[in-house]
């Protein structure tokens, strides 16, 4: 058996693979996040670490685990931008993540944005709230269609074919665009291409130095005046100042995101910007999923330590 620190407070029995086996769990009562230094200090000392993508699990961490016991780190998240996968490689700890626990809901979440970006909902409500409201009118928050319209997936993996899946059944025509030919009907080599015939461009990539930024002003000026962005993958996939340009210039209609560049901060201006639904981080956010994602991220610990191959290696 060994002894994890789990960073944060992770819903009800989501350590109870570590728990069963019979582990040591390290947390905090509190629930406050830890430093770099933080994990760095303590990160030879414990045998795994359970942590979220809010924790940056950088090479100071890695080497100073290495140095002692640490022999594992689970993200409970699909994501792990937050570690360094290179350092853990070379200091000969595994890296385990949480797919296809959370691909449904965060579909789920896409198909909302689409809806409430392009149905003006978050500006109505908002009308409604506030007192602005003085009634109804065949011109009022005339927003856009999005049954029979095209939807161009960028990237193609479980949660952009859980969201085809569920554009269908809204008599959408689907597109995508990854690196190499999926096969399926509607792809295509050209990010471009895909904007350029889109009426909804959702975002589904991982975020790397070849993602960061991927929606600049150039492609966004591809999409068009009726177009609607949604970002549910990761916010420096999109270029802040940008996508706030564009959209009170008109080039694009509207944006949903779920996702931002420096969260918890939010660019002003974006937060200024007409036509936006802004969510803060709930893609995953139900319980059962959020559990489910807290027991995978256990499971792949607890399967290094008992000298198992993990089901969900990173490396």
């Amino acid at each position: 058996m060994g002894t994890v620190l789990v960073t944060r407070t992770l819903p009800d029995g989501g350590i109870d693979p570590l728990v069963a086996a019979g582990h040591e769990v390290v947390a905090r009562p509190d629930d406050e996040p830890w430093t770099a230094a933080e994990l760095a200090a303590v990160a030879g000392d414990v045998d795994g670490i359970v942590c979220l993508l809010t924790d940056r699990i950088d090479s100071e961490v890695l080497q100073r685990g290495a140095t002692g016991r640490l022999r594992v780190v689970a993200n409970v998240a699909v994501g792990y931008d937050n570690i360094d996968v290179a350092a853990a490689t070379a200091a000969g700890v595994t890296v385990c993540n949480t797919p296809g626990v959370l691909d449904d809901t965060t579909a789920d979440l896409a198909l909302l944005l689409m809806l409430a970006a392009a149905r003006l909902a978050s500006t109505a409500e908002a009308d409604l709230r506030s007192g602005r409201w003085d009634g109804w009118s065949i011109t009022g928050y005339l927003g856009r269609d999005v049954h029979h319209t095209t939807v161009g997936l960028v990237g193609y993996g479980r949660i952009g074919r859980a969201v085809a899946a569920r554009a269908a059944g809204f008599g959408m025509e689907v597109g995508h665009t990854t690196r190499t030919d999926t096969g399926v009907a509607g792809w295509t080599p050209s990010l471009n291409d895909l904007l350029d015939r889109s009426d909804f461009v959702s975002l589904h990539v991982p975020l790397t130095a070849a993602t960061r930024h991927l929606i600049g002003p150039a492609e966004l000026a591809r999409m068009g005046p009726d177009a609607v962005l949604v970002n549910t993958a990761r916010g420096p996939v999109v270029d802040e100042e940008a996508l706030a340009v564009a959209l009170e210039a008109g080039t694009i209609f509207a944006a949903g995101l779920d996702v931002f560049e420096a969260e918890p901060a939010i660019h002003p201006r974006l937060l200024a910007a007409p036509r936006t639904v802004l969510l803060p981080h709930i893609g995953s956010a139900t319980t059962a999923t959020r559990t489910l994602m807290a027991h995978r991220a256990c499971e792949g610990v607890d399967d290094v330590l008992a000298g198992r191959t993990p089901r969900f290696a990173v490396v």
